[in-house]
């Protein structure tokens, strides 16, 4: 381990950071010296935290990809423990072919177990299997002071257990994480598309696949009038045919450079949007593999280069169901009405099981996300008006992709923050917390 001072950029590319010292361990030993030493840290997995929920400027940043050894695999039950610097892809390439899947995944596969802790990720698949910090057994915590902490739902500190899910990495090291895997028979999804005409069909679509454990839905933004809400819903659950096969892709797609600011603009996104969402023979059912299904922009390497050398901002918020027919209505007028297109539009319900974390960021609701170039002003301008829809209606931001999140709406969203602050080792912070904790926003009426 040879720590280094450097710059560290989010996936966003938006949010920038220069750090005083970035260092990866590979053992144990090494990262508890590291902690002792370093004031202030943060941990760092695969880095795909849009925002600057990773990012710690003139601190130390600990990457943690080094630490990604198996410590115990249990393949009759499914009890899997790893360091928490190993990825999801690397750990189905192990439990696939065995018969396991992981309990809930993200939209990559490229993030590290810590980090799914950390943020307390959630799938497509929310409404009947949670958030992943549903599925973990245990989990061993590094703090500052040198002391090891071994957390779960029926072991260690309940305080600290609490505010480590979804912490965001603000309670200390995350050192390794015992999870408990889903069995499965094949690696193949059999899956639905319909057709989508507008926002309603959205929510009769969801209400129709109650029976489906992963659902989501693709929308065109700029899409207006009647066809407000318009796109694809996409329903899916794993087959019982196909084999324990893991994806071969015959050559992986890689963005050589950053892409000129005209392949984002408003006509392209719309030409776009009229082929994929009109593309004959998208309809109707089939057995996919569970890469492309769960992954699909996996196949890209550093597709956030698409973006440009600006880089892109997401926006990604949960409403409540009473208020969300409204709210998502009024969201997507916005996008429509400013010509602020997005490829990347998503729509999904969260269900009412409670995750075991403070911070957590799915409540029982609608959840909306979307990525939006960095055009400066007007971006940011549009991303204060569409908060703004969001909290008059109740609901609240992601922070793992927030990267200009006020301490107002913070604080509004999530009332108990100060109880990750009791908790928080006070030798790790980051710019997101730094931001969204400012002393003259503290108090909220």
């Amino acid at each position: 381990m040879t720590p280094g001072d450097g710059e560290a950029t989010s996936w966003g590319r938006v949010s920038r950071a220069f750090h005083r010292s970035i260092a990866e361990p590979s053992f144990r030993d090494e990262a508890d010296q590291l902690l002792r030493s370093a004031k202030p840290a943060i941990g760092h997995g695969l880095g795909r935290s849009y925002g600057d929920v990773g990012l710690n400027s003139g601190g130390t940043l600990i990457r943690t990809a080094r630490l990604d050894r198996v410590i115990a695999a249990d393949w009759s039950t499914g009890v899997f423990r790893a360091e928490a610097g190993m990825s999801l892809d690397a750990l189905l390439q192990l439990s696939v072919p065995r018969g396991w899947f992981v309990p809930v995944t993200p939209g990559t596969k490229f993030v590290t177990l810590g980090g799914a802790v950390a943020n307390d990720v959630h799938g497509k698949n929310h409404e009947g299997a949670g958030t992943f910090g549903c599925h973990v057994r245990a989990l061993g915590l590094l703090r500052s002071d040198g002391a090891e902490h071994e957390l779960g739902p029926d072991r260690g500190d309940p305080p600290l257990w609490a505010a480590t899910i979804g912490g965001l990495g603000l309670t200390g090291l995350i050192l390794w994480v015992e999870l408990q895997l889903t069995p499965i028979r094949s690696a193949f999804f059999d899956a639905e598309v319909l057709r989508l005409k507008g926002l309603d069909d959205f929510f009769r679509a969801s209400e129709e696949s109650r029976d489906w454990p992963y659902t989501v839905a693709w929308v065109d933004c700029l899409a207006k009038g009647a066809g407000l809400g318009r796109g694809l819903y996409t329903r899916g659950r794993f087959s019982d045919e196909g084999g324990l096969l893991l994806h071969k892709q015959k050559r992986a797609l890689k963005v050589p450079l950053d892409a000129p600011a005209a392949l984002l603009s408003s006509p392209t996104v719309r030409l776009f949007n009229l082929a994929y969402g009109g593309r004959p023979g998208v309809e109707g059912s089939r057995r996919i593999h569970y890469d492309p299904f769960l992954y699909p922009l996996d196949g890209i390497h550093d597709w956030n280069r698409l973006y440009g050398r600006p880089g892109f901002f997401q926006h990604q918020s949960v409403i409540p169901m009473a208020q969300a027919p409204d709210a998502l209505r009024k969201l997507l007028e916005l996008t429509s009405s400013r010509n602020q297109g997005s490829f990347l539009v998503v729509l999904k319900l969260f269900g009412a099981k409670k995750s075991p974390g403070i911070l957590s960021f799915p409540t029982e609701g609608a959840t909306f996300a979307l990525d939006l170039p960095n055009r400066g002003e007007p971006t940011r301008k549009l991303l204060d008006a569409m908060t703004d829809v969001v909290m008059e209606a109740g609901g609240r931001l992601y922070p793992a992709k927030d990267a200009t999140m006020s301490a107002e709406t913070f604080q509004a969203g999530y009332p108990r923050w100060r109880e990750v602050e009791a908790q928080r080792d006070s030798n790790f912070t980051s710019d997101f917390w730094r931001r969204v904790t400012r002393e003259a926003a503290l108090e909220i009426p």
